[in-house]
């Protein structure tokens, strides 16, 4: 018989849920759930299902398992060695999209779910669900739009575990208590087109802008603290010109992002990026966009519960980290939630041949009732 956690895990693979898509994937654990004894409401914004699923008492603690279904597309199939979505064991691991990112946190807490509530059916407070199609994606109509409902509801989450691929090299071995923010924007700097040949007749944004760029990225933004780096100014795109080597161009567009700590907000960033384009005269607009603010869960119960539990399973104390770029927990935190990301190792997310240590599988599930237990028993 395939273990309970690997099986679970391949049924997941199997659906192509490439964002938005679902594939099926939350009426599929929407109905494990139920016959847990779970209350499954399914919660669709626009094009993106989610699903919310509570058992027990709401005068007791929330404890919320909070993961994505979808997946990033694949890129070429005949690059994998054996198709996508077609799960795959060998070499002692399990092959897929999604197979590390992360389907095996969502069967884990699934299984662990269904463990803890058959060894204690009267628990305290409630076991929650927080499920999503739309994390690979833009993020606006998945956990976000959630939490904006359930906090209009009234209804509390005191602790997260988001099932994110946290681990670097073995299963345990960090646990992400916060996340820095997310901002960044499209400059476009306004000039005149003209002849090179007569640069006087035109006003060259290339050139204008660029001593604007080198000061914001040359730039401390802050010095960081104790839990995260300091911030960092990028910039990932820069294009101008008509494709002719003889023409000044008319705009200049370039894209940057800033991965900021909690020493700033998006608020401060935007003033401090306007006054500096401002300082330099450029004729500009700025288009933002905004992921999300940076959030950090002190130490306290859930952190203490998490470390325990991967103690007892793996042996290792986990790296308390906000590394890495953002998770659908920035949500999740804005009700004043404690929220950790527990997950398998990251080594392969997003990349062809995707894949997860199937020794792992088993070993998460036992994590997650662990913790499940510890707050909840």
């Amino acid at each position: 018989m395939t273990e309970p956690v690997l099986a679970l895990t391949r049924e997941l693979v199997a659906r192509a849920s490439v964002t938005p898509e679902d594939a099926g994937c939350q009426a599929m654990l929407a109905q494990r759930l139920s016959a847990a004894g779970f209350v499954c409401e399914d919660m669709p914004f626009g094009a993106v299902k989610n699903l919310w699923a509570t058992r027990g008492a709401a005068d007791g603690p929330t404890l919320c398992l909070a993961g994505h279904t979808d997946v990033v597309p694949t890129g070429p199939e005949s690059a994998w060695t054996s198709p996508p979505f077609e799960p795959t064991e060998r070499d002692g691991h399990l092959f897929g999209r999604g197979a590390a990112d992360m389907k095996p946190g969502l069967a884990a807490m699934v299984i662990a779910a269904e463990r803890f509530v058959a060894e204690h059916p009267q628990h305290n407070g409630r076991l929650a669900f927080l499920l999503t199609s739309d994390e690979e994606g833009p993020a606006e109509h998945g956990t976000r739009a959630v939490v904006e409902a359930l906090r209009e509801r009234g209804e509390a989450i005191d602790y997260c575990v988001v099932g994110e691929c946290s681990s670097v090299e073995q299963l345990g071995d960090r646990m992400m208590i916060g996340r820095r923010g997310s901002i960044g924007a499209q400059l476009t700097v306004h000039g005149k087109q003209g002849h090179v040949a007569y640069p006087h007749l035109a006003d060259n944004p290339v050139h204008r802008v660029l001593a604007a760029l080198d000061e914001l990225a040359r730039k401390q933004w802050d010095a960081g603290n104790t839990d995260f780096p300091q911030t960092s100014f990028q910039i990932t795109n820069f294009n101008a010109g008509t494709g002719a080597s003889n023409v000044i161009p008319g705009d200049a567009v370039i894209d940057f992002n800033l991965r900021y700590s909690t020493e700033l907000t998006g608020d401060l960033i935007r003033e401090q990026v306007t006054a500096t384009l401002d300082k330099h005269k450029l004729n500009y607009a700025l288009d933002w966009w905004h992921s999300g603010e940076p959030f950090l869960t002190p130490p306290g119960a859930l952190r203490a519960a998490a470390r325990a539990s991967i103690g007892e399973v793996t042996g290792l104390q986990p790296d308390p980290s906000t590394a890495g770029g953002t998770s659908d927990g920035r949500f999740i935190a804005t009700l004043g939630t404690e929220v950790v990301e527990i997950g398998p190792i990251n080594a392969t997310i997003h990349q062809v041949d995707e894949c997860v240590r199937i020794t792992d599988l088993p070993r998460l599930a036992n994590i997650y009732q662990g913790v499940i237990t510890r707050l909840l028993a």
